[in-house]
């Protein structure tokens, strides 16, 4: 029996709520500073390659008609709205492409949430920018924390809004009881995503949809419980007790375990689980000089968890080529890597690709199974004629972090298709700007359409 059986009712709760409270008017910690300023560029990057997708058109669209007038930006579509709406509508952008950061540990994507919640709040309260960075590391502490203790998947739409409530009631200034309330609030109400975060096997794979983790709505749940605990609604502050749905570690180590440094950043616009077949992939086309037009076969040893996604070798959409390794590994061995950053309409239809697709097997390795989540490895063999071509062990790039530069060169190949050269140099500028300590150049460039 652990030493928390023996402790006051909603323990977790009251940790997690007591800790925003003493976090909120404290120094951003100066090794989280860089990591914030760096999630919020790579968001950006997100959202700007997600803007043009359906899914965001169409939230954008229901946002002005669902949320109230305000003056949180509706990031590059020359609108604002309430902070909700704002950020219900610029979450959906950076969801969109895959393309936006995560963590292994809690298996999903904070940066989507947390970040467009903490900047429309901010703009609402008008907080400062050390204000906001303060947000948006303990968004991180607060939702990766829970998302890790989970005793089962949860897509990352039911574990995030964690992070929200902490993030926007830190800039709310909202009462410690009133923080508990909305922690116990989303732990009931956000989106269970009973179909996509389900166990496997999954009969049928979820059709390829807007909705996919359910972040954007996550988004609506945790700003929400925040106003509805603030005016006196209460939730089961003893839900993150509950061993049948979360193990959490005696301790939390809360505002010293900064897991917002064990971000990673995503240089393909494609889930996770597909980086590391990639990266074997291209290690092992470098090491033999194999072109894809020479690769007959793929096989693919990764985590069991990679096999879980839906992994179509003839994808219907684009969401359907986020999840699919047997695609991403055919599209970027025959017409390379850049293809993945972005994916684009024209890759459903490139030559050879299916075909390859076709070709692809996927097996799931029980030593990489004993190392995950510590460590993520694929490994990848190609049959070239009479040649059998193996890769080592590989993991994926971008983890932790990238630096400033591979950030920039992400920025510079993730928009060439949305962004002129000049509009690219703007934003930089703005990122420039928010390093130096001024979020002003920032907000004028969210605020321009694209």
């Amino acid at each position: 029996m652990s030493s928390r059986d023996h402790k006051a009712p909603y323990e977790i709760v009251g940790e997690l709520a007591r800790y925003i409270v003493q976090a909120r008017d404290a120094a951003v910690p100066s090794a989280a500073k860089d990591p914030a300023l760096q999630c919020i560029f790579d968001l950006i990057v997100a959202s700007i390659v997600g803007f043009s997708d359906p899914g965001p058109t169409s939230l954008r669209q229901a946002a002005v008609e669902l949320y109230a007038p305000g003056h949180a930006t509706i990031w590059f579509a020359d609108q604002t709205r309430s902070a909700i709406g704002a950020a219900w509508a610029n979450s959906s952008a950076a969801a969109a492409k895959d393309l936006d950061d995560g963590n292994r540990f809690a298996a999903g994507h904070p940066g989507a949430a947390i970040i467009p919640a903490a900047l429309a709040t901010a703009q609402e309260v008008g907080a400062t920018l050390d204000q906001t960075l303060a947000a948006i590391v303990l968004g991180y502490e607060v939702a990766v924390t829970v998302g890790s203790a989970r005793t089962t998947y949860g897509s990352s739409g039911t574990w995030t809004p964690f992070g929200v409530v902490a993030a926007v009631a830190a800039l709310r200034g909202t009462p410690l009881g009133a923080i508990e309330h909305a922690l116990a609030i989303v732990g009931e109400s956000a989106p269970n995503q009973s179909f996509a975060g389900g166990p496997s096997p999954r009969i049928p794979h979820p059709e390829g949809a807007s909705v996919k983790e359910g972040i954007p709505w996550g988004v609506v749940t945790g700003m929400t419980a925040v106003v509805m605990a603030e005016a006196g609604h209460t939730g089961p502050r003893n839900i993150l007790d509950s061993r049948r749905h979360y193990v959490f570690p005696e301790d939390l180590r809360l505002g010293t375990a900064l897991h917002i440094c064990q971000t990673y950043f995503k240089p393909y616009a494609c889930c996770r689980h597909i980086h590391a077949p990639l990266a074997a992939l291209h290690q092992v086309m470098a090491e033999h000089g194999v072109s894809g037009a020479e690769i007959d076969a793929i096989h693919v040893e990764t985590h069991p968890p990679a096999l879980r996604i839906s992994n179509k070798a003839d994808p219907v959409n684009l969401v359907d080529v986020q999840y699919s390794i047997p695609f991403d590994l055919a599209l970027s061995a025959l017409h390379g890597p850049e293809m993945l950053t972005p994916v684009t309409e024209a890759s459903l239809s490139l030559p050879g690709v299916r075909e390859l697709a076709r070709k692809v097997t996927l097996e799931a390795s029980d030593a990489f199974a004993e190392s995950y989540p510590n460590e993520i490895l694929g490994r990848v063999t190609l049959t070239c004629g009479d040649r059998v071509l193996t890769s080592a062990p590989t993991p994926p790039e971008g983890e932790p972090l990238m630096s400033w530069q591979e950030l920039d060169t992400k920025f510079r190949r993730a928009t060439r298709l949305a962004l002129q050269m000049d509009r690219q140099q703007a934003i930089l500028g703005a990122i420039a700007s928010l390093k130096a300590g001024e979020m002003r150049p920032l907000l004028s460039q969210l605020s321009t359409p694209l």
